[in-house]
């Protein structure tokens, strides 16, 4: 993609974030869309030939809207500061983890896993780690995984210039959660509030189409873990 371009139109839409100003560069929005979601297009292809879950997923099931919604949002601004895709077998409204590519000026990313998993299942998915411990650490704690993601905690997570170059679980509880023991050996695993990984790429990583290759290797060292969490969170979908 000319993420360059792309970089541009986000930024001049985050400083002038209203109806008048994006309507002037409605046709740069509309080529800038066009470009990102031909790349994702190609992502999916790519991806696709080691999870064949998601082949069948075009652009429109994987790009998230531009347009914000405001109606119980503080934040009335119209329009997003980014561009966003979740490519996931189910469908971008799914629970079932997925990979997921953020194009926004200085906070580019790629991410793989389940986010904002309601409290029956995260509790299905602590118990499923506890039960079956060893199958876990193989998932998360091999070379491949460490490398790209990091180690359970260590990274992270806001919305903002704070974000840790590498991170896995974008919230914890500060203790263990309720029925669970608060001396098990790998409380970390339990605090999670979810069961997604992350990884910060400089702006220019997605320039052309060099970074879809580079991109499905690091997301696949977190199938394992997809794998693993969507045997619990397909059960309730």
């Amino acid at each position: 993609m000319d993420v360059k371009r792309i970089l541009g139109f986000l930024s001049g839409i985050a400083a002038n974030n209203n109806r008048t100003w994006f309507q002037e560069h409605k046709a740069e929005y509309d080529w800038c869309k066009k470009d990102f979601e031909a790349d994702i297009a190609r992502f999916i292809a790519a991806i696709g030939i080691q999870d064949p879950s998601v082949v069948h997923l075009k652009p429109k099931d994987a790009c998230y809207r531009f347009y914000r919604d405001v109606r119980f949002s503080p934040d009335k601004s119209p329009y997003k500061r980014h561009f966003g895709a979740y490519v996931c077998a189910k469908g971008k409204k799914s629970l079932h983890a997925g990979y997921y590519i953020h194009v926004q000026p200085g906070q580019c990313l790629i991410s793989a896993g389940a986010y904002w998993l309601p409290t029956n299942i995260l509790t299905s998915c602590r118990n499923e780690i506890m039960g079956n411990i060893d199958e876990w650490r193989r998932c998360v704690e091999n070379g491949a995984f460490v490398h790209n993601f990091g180690y359970a905690g260590e990274g992270k997570w806001a919305e903002d210039e704070s974000l840790s170059d590498k991170g896995f679980g974008f919230s914890h509880l500060k203790t263990a959660p309720k029925d669970f023991p608060r001396d098990y050996e790998f409380i970390d695993y339990l605090r999670m509030k979810d069961y997604a990984c992350w990884h910060r790429v400089d702006d220019d990583f997605f320039e052309g189409e060099a970074w879809i290759p580079k991109a499905v290797r690091m997301l696949l060292t977190a199938k394992p873990m997809m794998d693993f969490t969507n045997s619990v969170i397909d059960d309730y979908e």
